[in-house]
This record gives structure tokens, C-alpha cells and sequence, in this order.
């Protein structure tokens, strides 16, 4: 009889390893956890260990249990599939008095909001998308004039000693390999300045504003670019905007205002450092946490991405997404519309030009991308 006993016993631990998950205790309802079909639907499936011909599948709805559908057990499995909803949906099987565990169907993934001008959306914390105002990519093979004006007016450098004049030349601006490039050269010969009565200079520089074709008040200002990698004195990089001259600005600069997003020097290697111009006498110089910042970590000779938000009560400047400077003063500089403008030229001072500032150097800029402002940033 012992014997007989431990043979039944071993049969039946047989069968429970032969069909894992499946209840084989009498009167109970198993329902499993959904499986996925394909993005939007799953299957469910279960087992009633009791000889029922139906069973009655149930979801949740504003709190109670509604009746689904009546699924047919076959040899006591069942199985139905249900689409997947923008919520969670629970769900159980009831076959008279047994209930089965609730189960639970995920929410389809959120919709990608589509993409716009200035790519992948901008959304902020409060769910408002916000606008794109302006973009370029520089997928093209020349400069697209409808949205730049290259500079031609101004110099960069020491104005009594070297100093570079900006020139509209495929030397100096550029577009190719998805990329703006702007180039300081030393020229064979030199050239003639665009700017007052200054002499000829043998340095040639490259900038590009929006000067009367694009300007905005608060909003996103973004720049991927990487400039020339040296440890050297000599080059100045400058991703910045100024007031547009039709806003009815009565007072000079200073005053008038100027907002450098970021500019880098290549005496400072390691750092991009922003500028806030705004008062008459222009804070008395630069001022660490309030016009300035100089611990913006930003190589040189790698991209970098510097950003602008700038609302009716802030301007917060990022490098690489990490904030560099806050600026909440509100002043009035900063309550009109700024072009865009991006400069590759000579430094002054200290970061002038040597003999191994490297010749040419250029800032090649992946995009500009501008969007409107948003509130939820107050």
C-alpha cells in the first residue's frame, strides 16, 4: 500500500511540472497575465478547473464591473484578445461563484508629438508644445540668404593693432557637409576694410546676422557649433543678439542692450563664457552671477550646444543643457525684439593675436533653432 501511495503521488508531481501556471486545485479561475500581440492589442487566457462551458470576461469601468464578452472554455482554456486603450484597463473572469485574479492591460504609449522645423517638439512642463519660429539646419550647399545677411560693416580684433575685416566670401562664409562655416584667414595681401575709414588689413573674418529678416522677443535661442581646437591666444567666437533698429530704441549702447549668449575665447580653452550688456554704464564691468559667468564648461574643438530662454522676468543661458547664468533683473533693454548673429574673428587684449594663433580658423555651426517662449518658465 506505501509503495502504491508514493507511485501515485510521483504521477501527480509529474503532471504539475508538465503544465506550470495552470491551476490544478478543483474550483478555481485562472486568468494569466495578458500577452502582447502586436502594438495595440493583447491576448488573454485561462483555465477554469472546474467543467464550465463559458465564462464571463469583466472590465472595470468608473468603478464597477461590466460584463465584456462570455468566452467558451474548450477542454477548460479560453481565450480572447482586446484592443489596448490611451489608459490602463483591468480586467478579471467570473464563472459562477469563481472570480479569477484582475489583470491588468497597459496604456498604448503616448503619440510622438511630429516633428517641425526645429525637429523633435518642445514641450514644456505644463503639456504646451511650443512654436518654431526659426531653424536652420545647413543641409544645403550655400546660404540661404532668405534668413541670413553676412557681415560686411564691422571689425573684430584690436581696432589700433590687428584686427580682421568681415568679408562676404566663400572663404570666410560658407555652407557644406550640414554645416555653417565661418573662417578668419590671413590673406596674401591685404584687403580692404567695409568698416569707416580703417586701413586695409591682411585678416579677413566671417560672420552672418538677421539683420531686418528675423527678430523675436523672449523665446528659445539655441546653437550647436564647435570652433578651432587650440590652447593659443588670438580667436573669438560670439553665438549673440542685439536689439532690431526698427524698435524705436532711444537710448545707446549699453543701454540699448545686447545679449551674449555665449562667446569663447581661445586663451580660455575650457570655457564659454556669456555676457548680459544692459545699463548705462554697464554694471561697471563684468559681474559674476548677475552679467556674467565664468565656470561654463565648454571645450574647445567639440560641439558644444548653447541655449537662451528668455521670458518677460528671466534670461537663463545653458551649455549643454547645464544651466550658466541667471539673470532675473526684468530691465527694459530686454523687453523688445533681438536679431541673431553669429561672429568667427581675432580676439583683443590678452586674447589678441600671436604668431601661433592657428590661421585659418573656423566655427562650424550644426543649426540655429528658435521657438516662442513659454509661460509655464515663469
Amino acid at each position: 500500500m506505501r509503495r502504491t501511495a508514493l507511485v501515485v503521488a510521483c504521477l501527480m508531481c509529474a503532471v504539475l511540472v508538465r503544465s506550470p501556471g495552470v491551476a490544478a486545485t478543483q474550483g478555481r479561475l485562472t486568468l494569466h497575465r495578458p500577452t502582447q500581440v502586436s502594438q495595440t492589442v493583447y491576448r488573454l487566457s485561462g483555465r477554469v478547473s472546474q467543467p464550465h462551458r463559458s465564462v464571463v470576461l469583466q472590465s472595470r469601468v468608473d468603478g464597477h464591473w461590466v460584463k465584456t464578452a462570455r468566452l467558451r472554455a474548450v477542454k477548460r482554456v479560453y481565450r480572447t484578445e482586446v484592443a489596448a486603450s490611451t489608459h490602463a484597463q483591468k480586467y478579471r473572469t467570473v464563472a459562477g461563484r469563481l472570480r479569477s485574479k484582475v489583470r491588468t492591460v497597459p496604456a498604448l504609449p503616448a503619440p510622438l508629438a511630429p516633428a517641425d522645423a526645429c525637429g523633435a517638439p518642445l514641450i514644456d512642463a505644463d503639456g504646451t508644445r511650443r512654436g518654431c519660429t526659426f531653424a536652420d539646419d545647413f543641409n544645403g550647399s550655400q546660404l540661404d540668404r532668405t534668413k541670413w545677411v553676412p557681415q560686411t560693416n564691422f571689425i573684430t580684433g584690436d581696432g589700433n593693432a590687428t584686427y580682421a575685416c568681415y568679408h562676404d566670401d566663400p572663404d570666410n562664409v560658407s555652407v557644406s557637409d550640414g554645416a555653417l562655416h565661418l573662417s578668419v584667414r590671413k590673406e596674401p595681401e591685404p584687403l580692404p576694410c567695409g568698416h569707416g575709414d580703417l586701413a586695409p588689413s591682411r585678416f579677413t573674418g566671417g560672420g552672418v546676422s538677421t539683420y531686418h529678416l528675423f527678430s523675436q522677443q523672449y523665446g528659445r535661442f539655441e546653437a550647436r557649433f564647435k570652433n578651432t581646437a587650440t590652447t593659443s591666444p588670438g580667436l573669438q567666437e560670439a553665438f549673440w543678439l542685439w536689439p532690431d533698429d526698427r524698435e524705436n530704441i532711444l537710448v545707446t549702447w549699453p543701454e540699448a542692450g545686447e545679449i551674449d549668449v555665449i562667446e569663447t575665447y581661445s586663451q580660455y580653452y575650457l570655457l564659454g563664457i556669456p555676457f548680459l550688456h544692459y545699463t548705462p554704464n554697464d554694471n561697471g564691468g563684468p559681474i559674476p552671477g548677475l552679467n556674467t559667468e565664468w565656470n561654463c564648461g565648454a571645450q574647445r574643438g567639440v560641439w558644444n550646444t548653447y541655449a537662451l530662454e528668455w521670458t518677460p522676468l528671466l534670461l537663463r543661458i545653458t551649455v549643454n543643457g547645464e544651466t550658466c547664468l541667471l539673470n532675473t533683473s526684468a530691465n527694459v533693454a530686454f523687453q523688445r525684439k533681438y536679431i541673431l548673429a553669429l561672429t568667427q574673428g581675432l580676439g583683443t587684449s590678452t586674447n589678441g593675436y600671436v604668431n601661433s594663433t592657428p590661421m585659418p580658423a573656423t566655427m562650424s555651426v550644426d543649426y540655429v533653432r528658435v521657438w516662442e517662449w513659454g509661460s509655464s518658465l515663469l
